[in-house]
């Protein structure tokens, strides 16, 4: 991670790109801080930079957020990150954690309750990954700025 800013602070854009990485301790209260990080994050970055971000890219947006964190919470030791990046048009939410083993996405089961969050988030994003990492993981995925309520997501 290239700087890490408690409190979600914004970077100054370089190259086109606007991050924060925040980390987050284990309790359930920092998913709903994660979802506030996320938000005013957004928020900061239309005033700031006049980046376009709809609605449903906000709604959106916290609802990847929810779902990541509160998997990491859930499945691995220890504090979890959380990088928020503009890269144009695209908001990248990654979160990491050191738990080694990648998650993957179950098969779909209409009688199952709850366990759907990851097939949620793949569903919604522009783009998902999940990256091995020396220590834990990354999981990664991308929402459109501009995301419109009744587009085709990829």
């Amino acid at each position: 991670m290239e700087s890490l800013i408690k409190g979600g602070g914004l970077m100054a854009p370089q190259r086109g790109r606007i991050e924060t990485t925040v980390a987050l301790e284990g309790d359930s209260l920092c998913i709903a801080e994660a979802r506030h990080l996320a938000t005013d994050f957004l928020s900061q970055a239309q005033a700031e930079h006049g980046l376009p971000v709809t609605e449903r890219a906000m709604g959106l947006t916290q609802l990847v957020v929810s779902e990541l964190v509160t998997n990491a919470l859930k499945y691995a030791p220890g504090p979890v990150l959380l990088d928020l990046r503009i890269l144009g048009g695209t908001l990248e939410v990654a979160v990491w954690d050191s738990d080694p083993i990648l998650p993957v996405a179950r098969a779909a089961d209409p009688g199952r309750v709850g366990q759907h969050g990851l097939e949620i988030v793949m569903a919604i994003c522009e783009g998902f990954e999940v990256q091995s990492e020396p220590v834990g993981k990354h999981v990664t995925a991308r929402i459109g700025l501009l995301a419109k309520a009744g587009a085709e997501t990829p």
